[in-house]
């Protein structure tokens, strides 16, 4: 999804609209699936949450595909990587979970790793960074409010919910940014449209059967396929520092998920 995004908007469409094109066709391929699983929508049920949710992802999603106009996929993945620390620095607001010293030390750590990447002050920082970096926090948030949902509202229709209310507001905003697509494009808006829906629901399946803790480790390897996806399509391969500081990052998730899994 990410390798067609960036495709995307090198070849000059805007951000905005690979944005809705995004939700637009989730909800295209998630639909039929809703329809034949009997998942009726019940927008009423929680929704200031399910919708400030919705907005953390079109947020999240806007700030890292500006990123990836100039920024490797791998790159900027593992800037965006710092996410899970925030998610643990914020969980005494959200959800009222406290974090003890040693998850402390471990983002302390994940941050520091997120510095060797970015590199402050050697004059070869990229200017989109910024862009991932608020990106991380969105999803941070979004995250937090899924948990937060964690019980109150079933699987599918938080999934529902995000992808068309996601795609109505975004319909909102296309116009302003229009480019009509040629096959090309409409083939890449078809690709993100179906993997982002492919991913979410064998994320559904994997949560069926193992805890949040257990899996979060496993995330980790997007970083290995955006390297050979960003490689293949664009020829980008991350320095050794940026190798460096991803080594730092992952090890620190890793714990973090360990840590939880323990207290669990």
């Amino acid at each position: 999804m990410d390798v067609a995004a960036k495709y995307l908007t090198q070849l000059g469409y805007p951000v905005l609209l690979v944005v809705w094109a995004r939700f637009f066709f989730n909800a295209l391929c998630l639909t039929p699936i809703l329809i034949l699983r009997r998942q009726p929508l019940q927008f009423r049920q929680h929704f200031g949450l399910q919708f400030i949710r919705t907005v953390m992802l079109i947020s999240a999603t806007f700030g890292f595909f500006m990123g990836l106009r100039t920024m490797g996929v791998a790159d900027a993945l593992a800037v965006y990587f710092v996410y899970p620390f925030i998610i643990t620095l914020l969980s005494p607001l959200f959800l009222g979970e406290r974090a003890g010293m040693r998850r402390l030390s471990a983002v302390a750590v994940g941050f520091l790793g997120t510095l060797m990447i970015i590199r402050p002050g050697s004059g070869t920082i990229d200017p989109n960074v910024g862009y991932v970096l608020a990106a991380a926090v969105f999803f941070a948030i979004y995250n937090l409010l899924t948990r937060k949902l964690a019980g109150r509202a079933g699987s599918w229709q938080t999934l529902g919910f995000q992808s068309i209310v996601g795609a109505v507001l975004m319909s909102v905003v296309a116009p302003f940014v229009w480019r009509t697509p040629d096959l090309q494009a409409l083939s890449l808006f078809a690709i993100i449209g179906v993997f982002s829906t492919a991913g979410h629901f064998l994320l559904i399946r994997a949560y069926d059967h193992a805890p949040a803790p257990v899996l979060a480790p496993f995330s980790y390897f997007e970083i290995v396929s955006a390297t050979v996806l960003g490689y293949l399509v664009f020829g980008d391969f991350p320095e050794p520092m940026t190798w460096a500081g991803i080594s730092v990052i992952a090890a620190s998730g890793i714990y973090i998920g360990i840590r939880e899994r323990k207290a669990r």
